[in-house]
């Protein structure tokens, strides 16, 4: 099987980070997944040659924007300014590849490239929460959403700032080769195996993760995960945290970007979903594990990833790798 070929665009004053995020999924070798048609990167600019990135050192680069046009993926990883015009040559190019079915997907300003190139008009997308209100007014076609770590409308993938693109990187190894793989590929960058894209950016607060044991807010959330089998009132949780129901309520969101009740679900839907991947226990068995009805967890599971838990298993278990526009012949049970 041939190479999925992954073009990466490059340009003066790029972050480094965001580049390294694609470079280490998709151009590091694997083999010992010994997986059909893994990756081949190739990094591509308007201009080859040097180019200045933060931190004041240089990359080369040795491709120039006709490569898009042989790449199944390409992949806008920022620009240069969001203020600032992006290159017509730059906006063509993109243009070009997507009509002629590749798939594109940006990280953090990146998403003001597809833009521009008019692939975002219709769509929900997201950007960093610090370039989404710019995003909004240049480009009122789009429906931005700032909330989230990345989107993926098929053919088009938005990933928030930095670390989120890592998540959405892995999502299109999981699209392209199933969860296994992708969890192995995660497990040898020391990162998490997978986040779901509706999960919040943290944008200035905390990520309440970190937070020390005496946090109020952190110990709820400690006691909730550990206690997922079950009912859990939003009396309970700020009970935990010794806050009124209201104090803990704004606290909680402040600190998670959710509202206790909809953060549950979401862990929740999280735990079920990796049941489903890596044990052979009945619906209604993980719906139990995870203190959900199986209706519950139907309605839940569905709304959240827009499958229904047995049609998630069988595309992540047992099925073929799913095509690069992250198409499955799966239907619902």
């Amino acid at each position: 099987m041939r190479h999925h070929r992954i073009a990466c665009l490059a340009f003066d004053g790029m972050a480094p980070f965001e580049l390294a995020t694609v470079a280490e999924v998709f151009a590091v070798p694997r083999p010992e997944l010994d997986v059909d048609g893994w990756y081949r990167f190739e990094l591509c600019a308007e201009t080859p040659g040097p180019h200045r990135v933060v931190g004041g050192f240089d990359i080369v680069v040795h491709h120039g924007l006709d490569r898009l046009g042989f790449a199944d993926t390409v992949i806008v990883p920022g620009v240069a300014d969001v203020r600032r015009d992006v290159s017509p040559a730059v906006l063509d190019a993109l243009r070009a590849s997507y009509a002629r079915g590749a798939r594109v997907m940006s990280i953090c300003s990146g998403a003001f490239a597809l833009a521009a190139a008019g692939l975002l008009d219709g769509r929900e997308a997201t950007t960093h929460w610090r370039h989404a209100e710019l995003l909004r007014t240049r480009h009122p076609r789009v429906a931005v959403n700032a909330s989230v770590l990345y989107i993926d409308e098929g053919s088009v993938i938005t990933a928030a700032g930095t670390a989120a693109g890592i998540d959405a990187c892995l999502h299109l190894v999981r699209r392209d080769h199933g969860s296994a793989v992708a969890a192995r590929v995660a497990r040898r960058m020391v990162v998490a195996a997978h986040r779901e894209g509706g999960q919040a950016q943290f944008a200035e607060h905390s990520v309440v993760g970190e937070a020390p044991a005496d946090d109020p807010v952190g110990s709820a959330i400690g006691h909730a995960l550990g206690n997922l089998h079950r009912r859990l009132a939003v009396g309970e949780l700020a009970g935990v945290a010794h806050l009124s129901v209201r104090q803990f309520e704004r606290r909680f969101a402040e600190a998670t970007g959710l509202p206790p009740g909809r953060w549950l679900t979401d862990q929740r839907i999280r735990a079920a979903a990796v049941l489903l991947e890596s044990a052979d226990q009945p619906v209604d068995v993980v719906a139990g594990r995870v203190g959900l009805t199986v209706a519950g967890l139907r309605h839940h599971f569905r709304k959240s990833l827009g499958v229904s838990p047995s049609t998630y298993r069988r595309q992540f278990r047992d099925e073929p790798a799913r095509t690069a526009s992250g198409s499955s012949a799966a239907t619902d049970a």
